[in-house]
């Protein structure tokens, strides 16, 4: 059980009736809280309450429509994506309660004054290393608009300037990293055909090869449906179009590709994970023609060309800079 999960069950009383849990962990609470419903963005998680729960659990962006009482937010990393979530609840909860639950070294107390903007926030408990916090909502305010939130900026390409728009919590928000301001200098050279953005994020890699490569069908992946919604505007923004898969790790990914290009993600929350970018590597051939190739850039201390060259091929770096390399393989 997740800890967070674990202090709201020492609340368990309060926890009654008409509840959403927004953000809620792949755990045992909705179990543990048979009349509460969650909202989930992570499309891996989300499997896997669906396939517990059924349609207890509701997928997106955006809040589900059914009613609730009180609600629980589950700490995001990202501030923006807290100060969104925290409106789009409290939007939905005039005369009701808004919780905020999350890890003390995740920046819980921090947070919490976040809260301050709807009410005097009260702390409720502190266990497991997290805290539990609790406003009463007086006044509704306004249903957020997510997109009028997206960031924009504009890259300056050889091929002409890119917009790309990312929403809150989006790797990356509102910049280009290093990591993939590199990969986008490597782009040459790629077999024509169905090419995958795969960890898509705000889309920039997507809308780069399908501009450089019109003739490629181009598909854009990730694991968060913000990452996802922020990709299709990208898309948008400068008149692309792409396949936009909201799912979790590369066995969702299209068969026959002709390349996967990739700024692999290895963070999540204020956790590391690098089991997303291993199976990349691990499963790549299995989605790759004959010949196709699976190019990366990867923070440069990460040990990914033996495992390339065991699950692919003769691994290649085609460039270093700013402790990054990209790396290339082709499928035998």
């Amino acid at each position: 059980m997740d800890p967070r999960s674990e202090v709201l069950l020492r609340q368990a009383d309060l926890f009654q009736g008409d509840l959403l849990l927004a953000g809620l962990p792949a755990d045992d609470l909705l179990a543990q809280l048979p009349t509460a419903h969650g909202w989930s963005w992570h499309a891996g998680e989300q499997h896997t309450l669906l396939t517990r729960f059924g349609e207890r659990s509701h997928f997106g962006t955006q809040a589900p429509e059914r009613a609730f009482s009180a609600a629980v937010l589950f700490l995001p990393k990202s501030r923006e994506l807290t100060a969104y979530l925290l409106q789009a609840l409290a939007a939905r909860l005039g005369g009701g309660l808004l919780y905020l639950v999350g890890e003390k070294r995740a920046g819980i107390e921090r947070a919490a004054k976040q809260l301050a903007v709807y009410g005097k926030p009260r702390k409720l408990d502190s266990a497991r290393h997290c805290q539990l916090w609790q406003v009463s909502i007086d006044q509704a305010p306004a249903v957020p608009d997510l997109d009028a939130l997206a960031q924009r900026y504009e890259l300056q390409l050889a091929d002409g300037p890119l917009q790309v728009l990312s929403l809150p919590g989006v790797f990356s928000h509102g910049r280009l990293d290093r990591g993939s301001a590199l990969l986008l200098e490597h782009l040459d050279g790629l077999p024509g055909g169905h090419l995958l953005d795969f960890g898509c994020g705000a889309g920039v890699l997507g809308a780069v090869l399908k501009r450089r490569y019109p003739d490629s069908c181009v598909s854009l992946l990730d694991v968060d449906a913000f990452a996802a919604a922020s990709s299709r505007l990208t898309l948008a923004a400068n008149g692309l179009e792409g396949e936009v898969i909201c799912a979790d790790g590369i066995a969702a990914a299209p068969s026959e590709l002709t390349a996967i290009l990739s700024n692999p993600p290895f963070h999540q929350g204020v956790h590391t994970h690098y089991q997303a970018s291993e199976d990349l590597l691990r499963q790549a051939r299995e989605h790759l023609n004959k010949g196709g190739e699976l190019r990366l850039v990867a923070n440069s201390f990460l040990t990914y060309p033996p495992l390339i060259e065991i699950h692919l091929g003769p691994c290649r770096t085609l460039g270093k800079a700013d402790g990054f390399s990209i790396y290339s393989a082709r499928r035998g």
